[in-house]
């Protein structure tokens, strides 16, 4: 059962184009969105991968339930978590996506590092990071911001397991040497086979005591998902422009002459064409668009707009809400 899918990119790398595309933007700066733009795209590759493989296994099960893309806030720390899993005795998993196209490989250390035209560069443990999601997520139910089920007036303690994925084209270069938390890396594809392993190996008689209901389950991941808190990024401050609306921003110099006014016709009094040159001097400010579906008439956040804006050649001059820009 899905309970909540990936939130939407496109608005994201749509904007971050937009920026690119500015007139002053320097050389540096265009640089540096353009690894912004392809980190993004890598990881979006990464997720949507793994998050087909899940949604394939569990997706129409009445026994799992599926959130992707999970923000979670909780006494001052962060998390976000790609997928989460939770079966009916509530099992967790909690996954991390990674796309290293090259592969990766951990030493005796539990150093990692990808690859890059088969050169190593260090990267982040994705293990401890995704222990840190789990240390916020196990938060979540100790404060009570998430009730757990209960029996006999007990909560339920779930049992959260790390997992991380990687694409199932990857390289997986494991340490001979027994390192904690390696053999928790996988390719995507495995990801139900782990799953069902865990279960067939379990023979803790107290793991049946635990298992909830259908409903129930379908309740608490609601529950969970309600935590979601999306956050919005300042993509014009982090590269460095001022915080302006569309209309305000700098566009593509223009190529293409301006077109000279018509000549006064003869007989045209001179008055009437001194009342037009201030005009024509100070300009006519352009009024600002409102945020409103030019379909069903609902608000349309900055963000879903600035898509359609960079889409002209998709929506022409109007801005849609996401469901009526399926329409187009």
């Amino acid at each position: 059962m899905i309970i909540k899918g990936p939130d939407e990119n496109e608005s994201k790398i749509a904007t971050l184009e937009g920026l690119r595309g500015r007139r002053d933007a320097s050389a540096g700066v265009r640089k540096r969105i353009d690894q912004e733009l392809r980190n993004i795209r890598a990881g979006i590759k990464g997720e949507e991968e793994s998050a087909y493989e899940i949604d394939f296994h569990f997706g129409a099960s009445k026994n799992y339930v599926v959130i992707h893309d999970l923000r979670i806030e909780c006494e001052g720390r962060v998390a976000q978590i790609d997928h989460l899993v939770i079966n009916r005795f509530l099992e967790v998993w909690v996954c991390e996506s990674k796309h290293f196209s090259e592969g990766i490989a951990i030493n005796e250390q539990g150093e990692c590092s990808a690859f890059f035209k088969n050169k190593p560069y260090g990267v982040a443990s994705p293990f401890e990071q995704n222990k840190k999601h789990i240390m916020v997520l196990g938060s979540l139910f100790k404060t009570g911001m998430v009730q757990l089920p209960k029996r006999l007036g007990f909560a339920i303690k779930p049992n959260m397991t790390s997992v991380v994925l990687v694409s199932k084209k990857a390289r997986i270069s494991r340490p001979k040497a027994k390192v904690e938390d390696v053999e928790s890396i996988i390719k995507n594809d495995q990801f139900r086979s782990l799953i069902d392993r865990a279960i067939d190996g379990d023979n803790n008689p107290l793991t049946m005591a635990k298992m909830i209901g259908s409903n129930t389950l379908e309740t608490l991941a609601r529950a969970i998902a309600a935590q979601h808190k999306p956050i919005e990024f300042r993509w014009a401050a982090k590269f460095g422009f001022a915080e302006t609306s569309l209309e305000e921003a700098p566009g593509p110099v223009a190529t293409a002459a301006a077109t000279p006014p018509p000549l006064p016709s003869p007989g045209v009094a001179a008055d009437r064409e001194a009342d037009r040159a201030p005009v024509a001097a100070e300009g006519v400010k352009k009024p600002k668009k409102k945020l409103i579906c030019g379909k069903c008439q609902a608000p349309v956040e900055l963000k879903v707009a600035r898509f359609c804006w960079f889409n002209k050649a998709r929506f022409g001059d109007n801005i849609y809400c996401r469901e009526c820009q399926q329409a187009f």
